[in-house]
């Protein structure tokens, strides 16, 4: 019976690291110049994941945890409300459709029952770093615009991790971060996101300055800018957005796309317009408060024609968009953005007061900006970097790694490591 537990254990984490390698895939499938799989191929696997989820949660979560978990299982069991509502409102082909699709994002939060243990985030890591990491070389022949980052999200955990790394992994490391920060500067967001986990990750050389209390100073400002950011922006007072009115000269870069080349104003504001479509769909339907479930996007003047003239729909509705927060909200309304929130503010908590090493404490400030960022941008989408994000999460909800000290967590980190045949 121990040989059976053992070897389905093997079995299950094989499993998970493996679908984790095709969620890869699904991550560049829109970027890649070759046909990669289609939507059912991508809801199997996507819907897999989801059940090995649960398979983890009977056999290798600890039921003790539940108490520490409980944003998540708030947040979780608000968007099952949401996803049961959304089966009443769909009503044609394309609304069921996107309500399978965007349920299947809000079920992520199920990946809490591997994050929480050290062994499947290793097993998981190692597994991607020994396969997909080479096979970026060959793959990268088939991949343009913002492919680079979507792939190489791993890559910006183990920057968290930079310092303690052995050195001819902090070469490979720094070399595909290169890869991403100076390779596609007209992806702002890819930039930014594996700039601030370098960044982030450099702390650990002035860690003798830098106290508890400043940890905790930061993680509360992250957390709350971009509520009083909204809120000033909202009566008018400044708009963090329209940074072409307030920063001088000229930011382009060239990007190419179908075989032109065109500029790309890194200043450019375009969120505003959004927000403004979300929040007014949001009022003038009455959803503001719970959501329009997972079967509906907001009312787009913008998009709305043309999702409309490609569905055949008299619908002039935008599924989503590409700030992950307004996403959250049209789903699940302010009841959804709340326990969301619940969620980054308990997770950051507990990986910066209740941690004894100093990494956890680098990734709970990580999240803390990923929630910073979700008002901006942070696709909410079945990808590596909003799964990751939610393994991040695990992590700090694990009082598995958060007991660990310096030395144990550097020794974890190794242990993900595949071994080199540099000499």
């Amino acid at each position: 019976m121990q040989q059976f537990s053992k070897n389905f254990r093997v079995t299950l984490t094989q499993f998970v690291s493996i679908l984790f390698l095709l969620v890869t895939v699904i991550s560049i499938s829109r970027w890649s110049t070759i046909k990669l799989g289609d939507t059912v191929m991508w809801w199997i696997i996507e819907s897999l994941l989801i059940v090995f989820f649960l398979l983890a949660r009977k056999r290798y979560f600890d039921k003790s945890m539940n108490w520490t978990i409980w944003p998540i299982q708030l947040y979780l069991g608000w968007c099952l409300i949401s996803i049961i509502r959304g089966v009443y409102v769909a009503d044609n082909y394309w609304e069921w459709k996107t309500l399978f699709s965007t349920s299947l994002v809000l079920l992520l939060p199920l990946s809490i029952f591997i994050s929480m243990n050290t062994y499947f985030v290793q097993s998981v890591l190692r597994t991607w770093l020994k396969i997909a990491l080479p096979l970026f070389f060959v793959i990268v022949i088939f991949l343009r615009g913002d492919a680079l980052g979507h792939y190489l999200v791993p890559i910006s955990v183990l920057a968290l991790f930079l310092p303690i790394l052995p050195t001819k992994w902090k070469v490979i490391a720094l070399f595909f971060l290169a890869v991403v920060i100076l390779g596609s500067l007209d992806s702002r967001s890819n930039v930014i996101k594996f700039s601030v986990a370098l960044a982030l990750g450099l702390l650990f050389y002035i860690r003798r300055f830098i106290s508890k209390f400043s940890f905790e100073t930061l993680r509360l400002s992250l957390l709350l800018l971009p509520i009083i950011m909204f809120s000033i922006g909202t009566i008018g007072m400044f708009n963090v957005f329209q940074i072409d009115k307030y920063v001088k000269g000229s930011y382009t870069t060239n990007v190419v796309m179908d075989g032109k080349t065109y500029k790309n104003d890194l200043t450019a504001d375009s969120r505003t317009s959004v927000y403004m479509e979300v929040i007014s769909s949001a009022i003038r339907n009455d959803y503001y408060i719970f959501g329009r479930t997972p079967a509906r996007g907001y009312d787009s003047k913008d998009f709305g024609y043309l999702v409309a003239k490609l569905t055949n729909s008299d619908k002039l509705e935008r599924a989503y968009s590409e700030v992950s927060i307004l996403n959250i909200f049209t789903w699940t309304g302010i009841v959804g953005v709340v326990l969301y929130f619940f969620v980054f503010f308990r997770a950051t908590y507990l990986a910066i007061n209740r941690s004894d090493n100093f990494f956890m404490r680098v990734v709970g400030l990580f999240i803390a900006f990923r929630w910073t960022y979700a008002w901006v941008e942070d696709f909410s989408s079945f990808d590596l970097s909003y799964l990751f994000l939610w393994v991040l999460i695990g992590m700090c909800f694990s009082t598995q790694f958060r007991q660990m000290t310096n030395d144990e967590m550097k020794a974890w980190v190794i242990g993900l490591l595949p071994k080199l045949r540099i000499k």
